[in-house]
Formats: structure tokens, sequence, C-alpha cells
């Protein structure tokens, strides 16, 4: 990959010890992107619109890993902003989280989430289902940013 194609992980999770358990098992499957770990929907959302800290962050391809349950901007917050925007729709969003409410479920890809996984409880199929997505993120096609301001 070029240095403008290299695809860049966000974990936005208030849980750190979710967040560095799918980052260390990304990693174990083979997954040697930049992983990005960010514990609220506000600096999520700052990173993906290049405001504030991240006012200088390099460009390139992103991909959203979000829990929802967060305090203040929630994951859902996050993901109705980000796909609300033109640019900044396309940029892929996975919804990994503990919430298996069908309800939430649905609304989360009407909303135009790309994929919803549940955290399994249990520690070995929550290391499965990371996995499964570091699989999934070694064959997508992420689109580069669009527009973004610095």
């Amino acid at each position: 990959m070029t240095a403008e194609a290299v695809l860049t992980i966000l974990v936005v999770d208030d849980d750190e010890g979710h967040a560095e358990l799918v980052r260390r098992n990304l990693r174990r499957s083979g997954v040697n992107n930049p992983i990005v770990p960010l514990s609220t929907g506000q600096a999520a959302l700052d990173y993906v619109f290049c405001q504030g800290l991240f006012a200088t962050r390099p460009q390139g391809h992103l991909m959203i890993l979000l829990d929802i349950n967060m305090p203040g901007l929630d994951g859902i917050d996050v993901l109705t902003r980000i796909k609300a925007d033109p640019q900044r729709r396309a940029i892929p969003i996975v919804m990994l989280t503990t919430t298996d409410d069908p309800r939430e479920v649905e609304r989360c890809y009407a909303l135009g989430c790309n994929v919803y996984m549940t955290k399994p409880v249990e520690p070995l199929a929550f290391i499965e289902a990371v996995n499964r997505l570091g699989l999934f993120i070694s064959v997508v096609n992420v689109p580069p940013e669009q527009g973004a301001t610095r």
C-alpha cells in the first residue's frame, strides 16, 4: 500500500479493556494497520472531521469500530453525524457493541452502519468475533477520505 492508501482503524469504546482486547486480537489476526483508540463519541467526531486535537492528522482511509453505549455522545449520535455528511458517509462503520436488541440493530442499519457485531460476553467467543472482524478488514476495500478540512 502507498502512504495515502493506509487504512486507519478507529476503535471508539469507553471501556479501555474492550478497546485493548479488540486491538490485541486484531493484531493477532494479522491486521497491521494503524489503530487509533478513542474513548468518547466527541473524540471520534473530532478525528473524522479533523477538528480540535486532530485538526492536522494525516488523511487517508478510515474504518470505524464503534461502541453504542458511551456517555455523552453515544455511538448512535456518532453514526448519525458521520453518515449525514456527504463527504464522509462512505467511511465504513462497524457497530461493535454488547447491545443485541433487534430494534437497535435495525436502527443502526437504517442509519447507515455497514456491519453490526455483538460483543460476546464469553472471552473466547469475543476473541473469535474479533478474529473474524480482522479477516473482514483484510479484504474490505475502503475509499479514501474526501473533502476533509485541515
